[in-house]
């Protein structure tokens, strides 16, 4: 991976990062009696993003870095559904769920990537 020493090099990881900041932002607002409900498996589905990354890229061999990157993607798709969720009962607006749906569009685009990276 040339000049890659870690997995916070890699700006997949970092823009995961990312989502999960603006993610427990969005969710702050949210009821509190969904903490439990659609705010937590929002923050687990967020979390999951760059943590797979980072688990796969510890990996020994990229088949096996491969099927973390698949869960991580995944968890893209997840996270994608209970966003436009959230805005269809209100707890975001539709600025809100673009924005977030534009960056998940860009992790997964950059995942797919990867994964075909390492199949080479």
């Amino acid at each position: 991976m040339g000049s890659i020493k870690s997995y916070r090099d890699l700006e997949i990881w970092q823009l995961g990062i990312e989502i999960v900041k603006d993610v427990y932002s969005m969710t702050a607002a949210f009821p509190k009696d969904e903490i439990f409900g659609l705010s937590g498996q929002m923050k687990r589905a967020a979390v999951s993003l760059p943590s797979n990354i980072a688990e796969g890229f510890r990996r020994l061999h990229s088949k096996e870095y491969r099927q973390f990157l698949h869960v991580s993607m995944a968890s893209c798709a997840e996270l994608e559904t209970q966003v436009t969720i959230s805005r269809m009962i209100g707890f975001i607006p539709d600025k809100a769920e673009e924005e977030m749906l534009s960056k998940l569009e860009r992790f997964c685009r950059m995942t797919m990537s990867l994964s075909k990276k390492l199949n080479t």
